[in-house]
Parts: structure tokens; sequence; C-alpha cells
């Protein structure tokens, strides 16, 4: 009996490590992949799984337009910002529609609108007007994240 036991506790031990390693494995590749790999790969993925490519092509241009920004080269600053905003509206609307990702999806964003409010502090007054939209837009994607996760009167 306690043979039984020992290997069926193994068994559930290397069954975990091998769902683990699948996971983290799955992870890493779209981690590796670049932002038009992951937008190409976009349209093929189920919607329920769209929030989370959307966030990272979003959290990816986010370090572009910084990287771009730092660069003073605004022009393809503002590009990258443009992206960051478009598909985290993206995520947002995929994670509303399918009901899953939101409270990451409003983590993401969340910490996005507040690396994009730094850098904003680190640009010329004349240069910040692109970056205090995005975040504008981005506070908003939050607030309808949070409105769908808990709607008023619902209990």
């Amino acid at each position: 009996m306690l043979g039984v036991q020992y290997r069926l506790r193994r068994w559930g031990a290397v069954t975990l490590v091998a769902v683990l390693s699948a996971i983290t494995a799955h992870a890493a590749s779209n981690n590796d992949l670049s932002v038009e790999q992951l937008k190409a790969k976009l349209s093929s993925t189920s919607v329920g799984d769209r929030p989370h490519l959307c966030v990272q092509i979003a959290q990816k241009q986010l370090a572009e337009a910084d990287k771009q920004y730092a660069a003073a080269d605004f022009e393809k600053g503002q590009a990258a910002l443009t992206d960051v905003v478009a598909y985290s509206e993206l995520a947002r609307d995929y994670a509303i529609q399918s009901h899953k990702y939101q409270k990451q999806a409003e983590i993401a964003v969340r910490t996005m609108a507040r690396k994009l409010t730094e850098l904003m502090h680190s640009l010329g007054h004349d240069d910040q007007a692109p970056v205090r939209d995005a975040v504008n837009r981005l506070q908003q994607v939050r607030d309808d994240l949070l409105m769908a996760m808990f709607p008023k009167g619902a209990k």
C-alpha cells in the first residue's frame, strides 16, 4: 500500500513539473517573439487568449517608446506610444468580451500608465502632450475594466 502511494505522489510530482515546464516554455516563447510576430499571432488566437497577447504587444511597445523618447526621437516614440494605447484598448475589449484576463489586464495597464507618467515628467513641457493623452486613454481603459469587473449595483 505504501509503495502505491509513493508511486502516485511521484507520478503527480512528475506531472506537475511537466505541466509547469510546458507553461513556462509557452510564456517564454511569447516573450521572445517580436512585436510583429505577436501581432501576426493575434488573429489566429482564441478571443480568450487575445487580451494577454495585446498586453504583451503594448508592454513591448512601451519599452520601445521609452527608448525612443530617451534618444530624443519623438516621432518614433509617438508611433510606439500609439501602439501602446491601441493594444491596451484591444486588450480591454477582448477581456470584457471573453470575461477573461480582466484583472491582469487592469494591473498591466495601471503599470504602463505609471511608467508613462514617469516618462512624461522626464520630458520638457512642449513634448509632454502626446504622453499625457496616452496616460489619459490608459486611465479610461482601466476605468472600463474596473466597471466590467465591479458593475454598480451588483452584489
